[in-house]
């Protein structure tokens, strides 16, 4: 869970702040004189180009384990191209958050998005030439990651400029519609171009990043206010971003949570296809199964919004991940691999309902001129956890099998379950009103 917000302007000084709670949702509805967001002409732009790139991504984030498997017939090196591509978070996060509140953040994820489809272009050119190796796959995964480390930062801080305050739990919710849709066609669509030739879906992941670029040429606004140059050094900046993390306790366990769930996310990819080719399962039907899955995520999309209005934050929290909790050892129990798709639909389904909350919980209050800071310091701490996750799963599957990758990850899932339920900050998470301006 990639995508990710409360009330509260801190004070000028920063480490003066005061606790911050859930919002009501209700404050964050969208007034009524502020049109739909279908005629927001520039979110319409920068939602419309993440989709593409999103289906792109999602073709061959699918194909890389298939790709490796291949070439090696090794989980462990799959595990590892997964491990590489997250490791970026962990590295360059922090002084990346800074950099995107000093620099012009459209620029940054222009730039991002091209280098992105150059790399990604070169796999199916040393494919022309077979001349791909393991290491090739190992350095695009890297530099891929890492271009999306800066890109998504100024993505999650652009998006409270397209859109108004009251209007962010609604756009979170759009997204996430989308790019659970996105999720069901990238899938086949990957693994079907897969079956026709190796570097199709290589080919078709640069061209939706060029896409995306051209949309966001199109974008009229500004992605940050106006910034006063500053000689404040790159190392205090980011301790501004940490600092005013650290002293927002329910913010900073939701870090926590979300790294703490992410670090079965990119084990849960490996875990299913090889689950399913254990079944018998072919390249197209891993395809369909994520799918599958993805119709799931498209139903907690639709019903997110809702959940909000109706329930507490402390409430849906923890529901959500206990039903992601409870889901995931299901897989080992699964007699025909389509029921895979069904087990993690339902999990899935709870993953938009979660990020609705949480998301347009974090952007609402973070100042604008900290939100690439502070974003990159929750967002290293959401992702930091996921390379480990896939080197012990690759491990853990190549040496001991798939089964006890499940019940190991099984038991990491219940026990981050079990903790959100007696966190006091999310149980206790009372309703405040509207966020002041950024």
């Amino acid at each position: 869970m990639d995508r990710d917000t409360t009330e509260l302007e801190p004070s000028p000084v920063l480490g003066e702040f005061e606790v911050v709670h859930a919002p009501d949702p209700s404050d964050l509805a969208p007034r009524k004189n502020l049109p739909p967001l279908w005629r927001n002409r520039d979110y319409m732009l920068l939602w419309s180009g993440n989709v593409v790139s999103i289906i792109g991504t999602g073709a061959t984030q699918i194909v890389y384990p298939l790709l490796i498997l291949a070439l090696t017939n090794s989980p462990a090196a799959a595990g590892v191209a997964g491990a590489l591509g997250s490791i970026p978070y962990i590295i360059f996060s922090l002084p990346a958050g800074a950099l995107v509140d000093r620099w012009d953040r459209k620029r940054v994820m222009i730039y991002c998005d091209i280098g992105r489809a150059l790399t990604l272009a070169s796999i199916p050119i040393a494919l022309a030439f077979n001349a791909l190796t393991i290491w090739q796959i190992y350095i695009a995964a890297l530099v891929e990651g890492s271009l999306f480390v800066f890109f998504n930062i100024a993505e999650v801080a652009a998006l409270s400029r397209v859109v108004e305050k009251q209007q962010l739990p609604q756009a979170v919710a759009q997204n996430d519609v989308a790019f659970s849709i996105a999720n069901i066609l990238a899938p086949s669509i990957g693994t079907i171009l897969f079956q026709i030739s190796r570097a199709f879906p290589f080919v078709f992941d640069s061209v939706t990043y060029m896409a995306s670029v051209v949309s966001l040429f199109l974008i009229r606004k500004q992605f940050q206010t106006e910034r006063k140059r500053t000689e404040t050094h790159i190392v205090q900046e980011i301790r501004e971003g940490l600092t005013w993390l650290w002293h927002q306790p329910l913010i900073r366990y939701m870090a926590l949570c979300t790294g703490g769930l992410n670090f079965t996310n990119v084990p849960t990819t490996l875990i299913i296809i090889v689950l399913a080719k254990n079944l018998g399962a072919s390249d197209a039907e891993v395809g369909l199964i994520f799918s599958l899955s993805a119709i799931g995520a498209i139903a907690g999309s639709v019903i997110g919004g809702q959940i909000q209005k109706r329930f507490r934050f402390g409430q849906v929290i923890i529901v959500t991940v206990w039903i992601m909790a409870l889901t995931f050892p299901l897989l080992a129990f699964a007699p025909h691999f389509y029921l895979l798709g069904l087990i993690m639909g339902v999990s899935w389904m709870a993953g938009p309902v979660y990020n609705v909350v949480q998301f347009s919980y974090r952007v609402a209050l973070i100042p604008d001129a900290l939100q690439g800071r502070v974003n990159s310091v929750f967002r290293l701490t959401a992702f930091g956890f996921q390379p480990l996750g896939a080197a012990i799963s690759g491990l853990l599957i190549e040496h001991f099998g798939v089964y006890v990758a499940i019940a190991f990850f099984s038991l990491w899932l219940i026990g981050l379950a079990v903790l959100t339920t007696f966190n006091a900050h999310v149980r206790n998470a009372r309703q405040i009103g509207q966020a002041p301006a950024t």
